[in-house]
Order: structure tokens, then sequence, then C-alpha cells
């Protein structure tokens, strides 16, 4: 097994609100350079990609996909992002689901299965 800090890999389901439906998309990704982006450049260890899942799903509109191995880098981006309209305001967290890639293989000292092998 290894003892090096492991990637956490973080989905994080939201949907969006009334109130971001609103905005013209212009101001909407105003919204993110002025208060995403900063909590991002301050925390260069976790890295963000952005899903739309609304085609496809009733519930979940985005998926974020956080990916960090220092998690409290990822806890001092949540914290930031509770502190602006982003959370409740204009996205619902549904639900956080936190994974380790591959964590079966590290454990069992086994090969990978699949496309990351």
């Amino acid at each position: 097994m290894s003892t090096d800090p492991q990637t956490m890999t973080l989905f994080m389901l939201v949907r969006t609100s009334p109130a971001w439906l609103a905005l013209p998309p212009p101001e909407r990704f105003a919204f993110f350079h002025a208060h995403v982006e900063p909590l991002l450049t301050a925390q260069p260890a976790v890295k963000l990609r952005f899903y739309d899942a609304e085609f496809y799903d009733a519930r979940v509109s985005d998926v974020l996909v956080w990916e960090t191995a220092d998690q409290a880098a990822y806890r001092a981006i949540v914290e930031g992002l509770r502190e602006t309209p982003f959370w409740d305001h204009y996205f619902h967290i549904v639900d956080i689901i936190p994974a380790i890639e591959n964590a079966y293989a590290d454990h069992y000292d086994a090969k990978v299965i699949g496309a990351a092998a």
C-alpha cells in the first residue's frame, strides 16, 4: 500500500437556481471570474473541471469535479464558496461524493482495471 498522499477526486453535484438562470450569460461568466477564479488561484493544489448534465438529469444540472491531494486547500475553497452567492443562491449543492481513483489497486497492490491502466 502506498504512503504517498493520494489525489482525491470530489464530485460536487449541483442544481442551478432560477436566480442563476435569470442572469444573462455574460454576467454568469463575470460571476465565476470574480468569485470562483480567485479561490482557485489562492489554492493552486486544487483543480476544477465543470460538466453540464442538465440535458440528461432532472435532479442535477452540473457536476463540478475537484481534484487535489491537499484536503485543506479543497476545504478552503468550499469555505470560500460558502461566503459567496454561489452556495445556495445560484447553485444548490445536491451532493458531494469524495473518491480516490483506483484505491483498490493500491490497497491490494494489484493492476489497475480499465482505461487508467
